[in-house]
C-alpha cells in the first residue's frame, strides 16, 4: 500500500507568478461546466495574493464533486475561536474574557 501513496510537497508559492501564498480557510463559489453555482464555506486552500490564483486540493476537488468547475469567487473565512470549556457553568464568571495565550 505504501507505494500507492502519492506524497506532494507543499506548495509555497505560486507556479503563475511565484508570488507568496497565503495559506487559509475560504468561503468559495464555484461553477460548473452547466453553469449551475455551489457555494462551500471553509475550504482549506492557498491564495496567490498578486494573481489571485486559488489553490485547492486536488483530492478535494474530487470528493466535492467539482471536476470541471472554476472558482469564480473566494474570500478569507471568518473564524470563531471556541474554546473546550466554554458555556460551562464553571465558567459563567469569565464570559467575555479573551482565553490566556
Amino acid at each position: 500500500m505504501p507505494d500507492r501513496i502519492r506524497r506532494t510537497r507543499s506548495i509555497e508559492t505560486c507556479r503563475f507568478c511565484s508570488g507568496a501564498l497565503l495559506t487559509s480557510v475560504f468561503d468559495t463559489v464555484f461553477r460548473d461546466p452547466d453553469a449551475d453555482e455551489r457555494l462551500f464555506f471553509a475550504i482549506p486552500g492557498a491564495l496567490c495574493v498578486p494573481c489571485r490564483q486559488l489553490y485547492v486540493d486536488q483530492q478535494l476537488i474530487g470528493i466535492l464533486g467539482l471536476d470541471g468547475a472554476r472558482c469564480t469567487f473566494a474570500i478569507e473565512s471568518d473564524r470563531v475561536l471556541v474554546t473546550g470549556n466554554a458555556g460551562h457553568a464553571g465558567q459563567a464568571g469569565q464570559a467575555g474574557q479573551a482565553p490566556a495565550a
